[in-house]
């Protein structure tokens, strides 16, 4: 392969690994927003489950209150049956106390109930614990791998520009500029390989007698269908 072929094919796999890496790192903020959103919204859903165990303690405790309440005044109502004096006090305040024990006994029922549901968050809320933990580290080490991968890029591309730049400073200024203008105008695609007669660019036949000249390897050749640099580049050897 000519020198100056052979620069600018090593120029193209350069600018080819710069572009992909390019491309790779703009695709990291959007994926570490959607690692954190999802990080996000597991630590909302678990926070809702404790919010909903406080309040069901809350209000276990409030009804615990008002049947230990309930309790004493029908404790109280009870020795006050001795005072009574008259028919009508004493009817009133057994109607006092069948109240009472009904509210008392419809308490109990509530308590029951919330104690029923409390048993069954606290398990819920048992099982997100774990979970999170879970999520957790599962979240910081894709989180940290995808800050690595970052920096590695970023080190990456300043060692790929340097061999772009060494490169450029051998090749001929007329064949770099015709280079860049290929580039531009074929998406990055400036120098490809050729197989079998056809361009593996724009994956059109080559004449056969410029495939002839190619497998020479010596002059700059383009294609004349995309007009890229092309190169021959046996694709057996190349499988092996």
């Amino acid at each position: 392969m000519g020198a100056q072929l052979k620069l600018i094919t090593a120029l193209q796999k350069i600018d080819t690994e710069i572009t992909r890496i390019s491309n790779r790192r703009k695709m990291l903020p959007g994926e570490l927003a959607k690692l954190d959103e999802a990080w996000q919204v597991f630590c909302a859903d678990f926070e809702r489950d404790q919010k909903v165990l406080e309040e069901m303690n809350k209000a276990h405790k409030e009804r615990e209150d008002k049947l230990k309440r309930g309790l004493e005044n029908l404790k109280k109502t009870r020795e006050r049956l001795s005072e009574v004096k008259t028919n009508k006090e004493y009817q009133a305040m057994l109607k006092e106390m069948e109240v009472t024990e009904s509210k008392n006994s419809t308490m109990e029922d509530e308590i029951l109930i919330i104690m029923d549901k409390l048993d069954q968050i606290k398990k819920q809320v048992k099982v997100k614990e774990k979970e999170l933990d879970e999520h957790r580290r599962e979240y910081e080490s894709k989180k940290y791998r995808i800050e690595q991968e970052s920096t590695g890029m970023d080190a990456e591309i300043v060692s790929y520009l340097e061999k772009h730049l060494f490169l450029k400073e051998q090749i001929a200024p007329g064949l770099f500029k015709k280079y860049e203008t290929i580039k531009i105008r074929c998406q990055g695609l400036a120098v490809v390989s050729a197989w079998k007669e056809t361009c593996m660019g724009c994956h059109m036949n080559i004449p056969p007698q410029l495939y002839i000249e190619l497998q020479k390897d010596v002059d700059i050749e383009y294609c004349p269908h995309c007009n890229r640099i092309i190169y021959w580049e046996d694709q057996n050897r190349k499988s092996e």
